[in-house]
């Protein structure tokens, strides 16, 4: 049985490795989840006793196959309850990731095959990111930040990079969404920043924003 702590730590790292090349610096760890090196240099040390990591001291660790198929599925559940709070439950995209933290570590692995089924086993969750299938794999999309887009180039939106709730909001009034088709109408060298159209609105974004959205090029 895994504690709520150690689960949290495998799916930090999880993430920490889809974004990094070689090891993961306890450093790193310690951003992520808001803690002191020392407590994670403790964690890391469970984790590895557990053969759930690999911790080279001085160099950072790595996931084992064991550690990377625990941390896939907490966030498998966490996207699966995202889709069920968002589709079946009315919550909003900006209302469910503190809600599905919690809900990630129910540990009965029926309930959450029955899940999967009642939602037709998506492949995404609110906010554009793959659910893991049962075995632990991510379905790959190509897709590419609205900042790296040339001027008249169009984009769906098929994701956020940041997920809080204040940008969530930001995007809301902005009426972009996952399926939004957006227009670079201009871009200033300066400063990064966007003329874009949404519909039939047009309007400034930040290089900020513009580096949180993810699309598709059409």
């Amino acid at each position: 049985m895994m504690t709520l702590a150690e689960e949290n730590y495998l799916k930090a790292i999880f993430h920490l490795e889809l974004e990094t090349a070689g090891e993961i610096s306890t450093n790193a760890i310690a951003e992520r989840m808001d803690t002191k090196p020392s407590s994670v240099t403790d964690m890391v040390q469970k984790l590895s006793e557990k053969k759930l990591l690999i911790y080279k001291r001085y160099k950072g660790v790595s996931l084992t196959e064991a550690g990377r198929k625990v941390a896939a599925g907490v966030i498998r559940k966490h996207r699966l309850w995202e889709v069920f709070l968002v589709e079946k439950l009315n919550f909003h995209w900006d209302e469910v990731h503190e809600i599905a933290e919690q809900l990630e570590h129910i540990q009965s692995e029926e309930l959450i095959t029955r899940l999967d089924q009642f939602l037709g086993s998506p492949d995404f969750d609110p906010h554009g990111d793959p659910i893991p299938d049962k075995h632990g794999v991510l379905k790959r999309t190509e897709k590419k930040l609205l900042s790296e887009i040339e001027k008249n180039q169009q984009g769906i939106c098929v994701g956020v990079k940041e997920s809080s709730p204040e940008f969530l909001q930001y995007l809301d009034k902005k009426k972009v969404s996952i399926g939004t088709k957006i227009t670079v109408l201009g871009k200033e060298f300066f400063d990064g920043s966007m003329i874009i159209q949404v519909f039939d609105d047009q309007f400034f974004i930040s290089k900020t924003v513009a580096e949180n959205i993810y699309v598709q090029t059409i």
